[in-house]
């Protein structure tokens, strides 16, 4: 099966309905990465300089109010390593609800493959799948990782199985053998998807950047984003609302230099959340990141992000 067709166009933080809910776990240690030590550093100096203009202010008001010295630095001594502590707890996973259309996303750590659920993986428009000496596709890829994990290593299932899928697309060129010395020849559209497997887990392979003859994949932006559309397309069609896990497309070797990993989780969410707003394309979606991802992702900030697109659909809902 394939789909090429075009689009027109501290404690755990519960916030109210609409806002994303923040869930914390005890993988990492409260001072696990640079991105936490800074922000414990910063919640710590913004706490001991509001309470300091508290007890200034209460006494100047109330001189009587205040105890002795000793006692009040060690209580604001205390209170504002709890605080910092509090706040620069590591947040691991961002869950947040949509009314319209009712589905649910999450962004957290896991393994792509033990999901279960409809995997997305990303391919170069020639579908290569040749991981020998890592020079085609490299063996540590999500790509590379599908046949390992999925095909238990044999290529010649998974070429036979994208045949079959891209059966129905026209390539868009094909590269003679001196040209392109490795790997296969026919290049197909970028956003071609090629869809694996069987229900209850399928797999979702999409072109989501070229593949130079020079063994170096190239992608863009715009490519990204329509490739997503197309993913989001074939998802509707095949995947019978059911759960979706997606890594982070794009932060590997397809050399997109313009986005840093959490500019591109946000690409990704915004294109899934418009996209659903025309049609419901899964009753959930789940990014998930691998630890080096999730240690350049900052997931309060993707929580709020979320929220204000949650918002927005409840008061268009509404």
């Amino acid at each position: 099966m394939v789909s090429v067709g075009s689009r027109g166009t501290g404690p755990v933080v519960r916030p109210p309905r609409g806002s994303g809910r923040l869930s914390r776990r005890g993988r990492r240690g409260a001072f696990g990465g640079a991105r936490t030590r800074r922000l414990f550093v910063g919640s710590l100096m913004a706490a001991f300089g509001g309470v300091s203009a508290v007890l200034q202010f209460v006494g100047q008001l109330w001189p009587a109010a205040i105890p002795g010295p000793a006692p009040v630095t060690a209580a604001s001594v205390l209170l504002c390593l709890a605080w910092a502590v509090v706040r620069s707890r590591p947040t691991v996973v961002v869950h947040q609800e949509f009314v319209r259309p009712r589905m649910t996303v999450t962004v957290g750590p896991g393994d792509l493959f033990d999901e279960s659920a409809h995997l997305v993986v990303g391919f170069s428009d020639t579908f290569d799948t040749d991981v020998r000496d890592g020079v085609v596709i490299s063996g540590t890829s999500v790509q590379g990782q599908l046949l390992e994990r999925r095909y238990d290593g044999d290529v010649r299932r998974l070429d036979d199985e994208l045949d079959a899928a891209l059966g129905a697309a026209v390539p868009a060129a094909r590269e003679t053998r001196a040209d392109k010395p490795y790997g296969k020849l026919d290049r197909y559209p970028v956003g071609t998807v090629a869809v694996l497997g069987s229900r209850p887990r399928l797999v979702f392979g999409v072109a989501h950047s070229r593949l130079g003859n020079d063994c170096v994949a190239r992608s863009s932006t715009e490519e990204l984003w329509l490739s997503l559309g197309r993913v989001w397309d074939a998802v509707y069609r095949h995947g019978q609302l059911d759960r979706v896990a997606v890594p982070l497309i794009g932060s590997g070797l397809s050399r997109l230099h313009g986005l840093d990993e959490e500019s591109l989780l946000r690409l990704i969410l915004l294109s899934f959340i418009t996209h659903s707003r025309e049609r419901i394309i899964c009753r959930e979606l789940r990014v998930v990141l691998r630890p080096a991802e999730l240690e350049r992702v900052d997931l309060t900030e993707v929580a709020a992000f979320l929220g204000v697109l949650a918002a927005a659909d409840s008061g268009a809902a509404g």
